[in-house]
């Protein structure tokens, strides 16, 4: 299993609210997420690094490699809503933190068995070698607009409220969760980024730039481009290939 990550700050903003983690949880097992926080002062940072450490920490505590998709699928799930919990009771106790929230993405690969979950607008790729496709769905308005036929998919890239979102961990008190699970028998690379980084490269420019290349390079390049292209929000990248 290979993998690779970074995160960067962008031109425009002047704190990093974006928080990335990959981990091993054993021979050709790993897990990585991505959480885009979001709130007023520091508060969105506070929410994405709580979130994607508690996240990251219960599938560790609770991980095993014996574990069906079943099992694997109930903790992921479990452990978002774990993370929902501590960032939500965390908002609470502090006013000047009311409201604060962040997107979670993560991936689970096991081998050849891929485990995705997510909430908000950071996204998921499957790439393999007849090209990529978006594993998740955006949880934003313009995206409930697209399903219902309001606009096109090329409208929603520039509409005024692209980035609202409706579903963030830590806003309410539980979150409804997706979730997705693949089995991959030849080679494939899973990508993990926040909408710093979706918001700039073409699904295109993803796979040409990640597939079959070196991953370290591979991130540094995703982040570069979209810092050549505006850089307005945090940018982040997570990569595991088989």
């Amino acid at each position: 299993m290979f993998l690779a990550y970074g995160t960067d700050i962008g031109l425009n903003r002047e704190e990093n609210q974006d928080r990335v983690r990959v981990e091993s949880l054993g021979e050709n097992i790993c897990i990585a997420a991505v959480c885009d926080g979001m709130g007023g002062a520091a508060s969105g940072g506070v929410a994405s690094q709580l979130a994607v450490d508690k996240f990251i920490g219960r599938v560790q505590e609770n991980f095993r490699p014996d574990m069906n998709e079943n099992s694997i699928r109930n903790l992921l799930l479990n452990a978002v809503h774990y993370a929902n919990t501590c960032v939500y009771e965390k908002s609470i106790e502090d006013i000047d933190k009311n409201g604060m929230g962040t997107t979670c993405v993560a991936a689970l690969v096991n081998g050849k068995n891929i485990f995705v979950v997510n909430v908000g607008d950071s996204r998921a790729y499957l790439l393999k070698k007849d090209g990529i496709s978006q594993i998740t769905s955006d949880h934003t308005y313009v995206e409930t607009l697209v399903q219902s036929g309001k606009i096109s998919a090329d409208a929603a890239k520039v509409h005024p409220m692209r980035n609202v979102i409706t579903r963030a961990v830590g806003v309410e008190p539980d979150v409804e969760v997706d979730y997705f699970e693949c089995y991959e028998s030849d080679n494939f690379a899973v990508v993990l980024c926040s909408d710093g980084l979706s918001g700039y490269c073409s699904d295109e420019f993803i796979y040409y730039t990640v597939f079959g290349n070196n991953l370290d390079e591979a991130v540094k390049k995703l982040i570069d481009y979209s810092n050549e292209c505006g850089g307005r929000d945090n940018i982040t990248a997570a990569i595991i290939a088989n």
